[in-house]
């Protein structure tokens, strides 16, 4: 059965005289024992995970310079961000589930080499038209380093020594959609849009240098799963089969969810109707990032005495709360200053006990398949942070009910996941569903 949370659950290796099946379907006899990640592998990993949302969103303060560069409309340039979300979400369900068959080194080499050229072809991009493609693929390839990075951490790690590295992980994707848009508005000035995606090119060929150097493969050939698109199938079903699964994904999903809120709506909120300037706002976010991070890394610490069961709840229930007295300040307290800047700083650092440890209990439940639970969790991921994006700006520019709303309800969500998960039955470790 599953471990209980935070525990580590000791590898099984495989026999010598077990026979292959035609199609087998992994358990955990035929994992390997689990071999610590170094410490420079883990940041390795942990960076390539922040290449994708510094690709989201490191280019935004650029968006009126690119309409005028390129001649084009400021839709049409949206439409950039648009479809790297798109190939951001579909490299993850294609590359994930792959890598449970044909290993995780391969793919993280070929995607972060691609995921560089494409960086380089946007920033050389001679038409509006040619940077949307080239985006769709740098999403498409950098969705690599997302999936894989959290497949590799789940090969090598259960319970308490999985949610340590995947807090670490999770400090760094949580923090980047925050300050890559502060870190984008100052290279814009310095070297231009162009600028910054040859950096982003430049990033990206340093991880392929990373992974060249310090990411060994970690699914063995007896651990991966043949049988083509009829195991893929297999694998999909498995997860999303998997109750608990879905709970903690859901808790995670809909917990970054509520961060993009505050995202997208920040800007208007802090400056339009709080009346905070430029200088101002920059320090608040960055303060709000900074909380996030220390939370995040506080969590790392707190599981050596706390479960991730725990400490996810916590996290999720500090969320809701805040989230809904951000509501009361927004509606019966008419948004006072300083209240509501240390509501939000409050509301974004407890999403710090979310990420790292949903993810944990997540990926534990999917072992047996780790790329394609992980692709699952990451396209979600996205897709619902892009989606509910535009959501708090419908009610206009000068109101902050439509973000403390979603925030709240997203909370709530994540709430009933968690709770969901923690009250579903158990799964044998790595079994594969009767009739799968």
């Amino acid at each position: 059965m599953t471990a209980a949370p935070g525990t580590a659950v000791p590898a099984a290796t495989p026999t010598a005289d077990a026979a292959p099946a035609a199609h087998p379907a992994p358990t955990a006899d035929a994992t390997p024992p689990r071999r610590a990640l170094p410490l420079a592998t883990t940041v390795v990993l942990a960076l390539l995970t922040a290449i994708a949302p510094l690709a989201t969103d490191m280019y935004l303060p650029a968006f009126p310079q690119l309409a005028v560069d390129l001649g084009t409309t400021a839709t049409a340039v949206q439409l950039s961000l648009t479809t790297f979300m798109v190939g951001l979400a579909l490299g993850q369900l294609v590359i994930g589930p792959l890598s449970d068959q044909r290993g995780r080194r391969g793919l993280f080499i070929a995607g972060s080499a691609l995921c560089a050229a494409a960086g380089l072809a946007c920033a050389l991009a001679p038409s509006i038209a040619f940077l949307v493609a080239a985006r769709f693929v740098q999403g498409f390839a950098g969705a690599a380093g997302v999936v894989l990075s959290r497949a590799v951490v789940a090969d090598r790690a259960r319970g308490t020594a999985a949610a340590k590295l995947f807090g670490i992980m999770m400090l760094i994707q949580g923090v980047a959609p925050v300050a890559a848009p502060l870190l984008g508005g100052t290279l814009v000035t310095a070297v231009g849009w162009r600028g910054v995606f040859g950096i982003l090119a430049g990033l990206s060929a340093l991880m392929l240098v990373g992974v060249l150097a310090l990411v060994p493969e970690t699914r063995p050939r007896e651990a991966r799963t043949d049988g083509g698109l009829a195991a893929t199938l297999r694998d999909a079903r498995s997860v999303l089969g998997n109750r608990r699964y879905l709970g903690w994904t859901g808790a995670l999903v809909l917990g970054f969810a509520a961060m993009f809120a505050y995202i997208s709506a920040s800007p208007f909120v802090l400056q339009n109707v709080l009346g905070l300037s430029v200088g101002s706002y920059s320090v608040a976010f960055a303060a709000n990032a900074l909380g996030l991070g220390v939370v995040a890394g506080l969590g790392t610490r707190l599981v050596d005495r706390f479960a991730p069961q725990r400490l996810l709840a916590v996290g999720v229930a500090a969320v809701a709360v805040l989230s809904a007295l951000l509501l009361v300040d927004v509606v019966a307290l008419g948004l006072p200053r300083w209240p509501t800047l240390v509501l939000l700083f409050l509301t974004v650092s407890a999403l710090g006990l979310v990420f790292g440890n949903a993810t944990t209990l997540a990926t534990d439940e999917v072992a047996h398949a780790a790329g394609t639970g992980s692709a699952v969790m990451g396209a979600l991921q996205f897709g619902v942070g892009a989606a509910v994006s535009p959501l708090v700006g419908l009610a206009g520019e000068r109101t902050a009910v439509p973000m403390a709303v979603s925030m709240l309800v997203l909370a709530l969500g994540a709430v009933g996941a968690a709770r969901l998960a923690a009250t579903a039955p158990a799964r044998a470790e790595g079994v594969v569903p009767a009739g799968a």
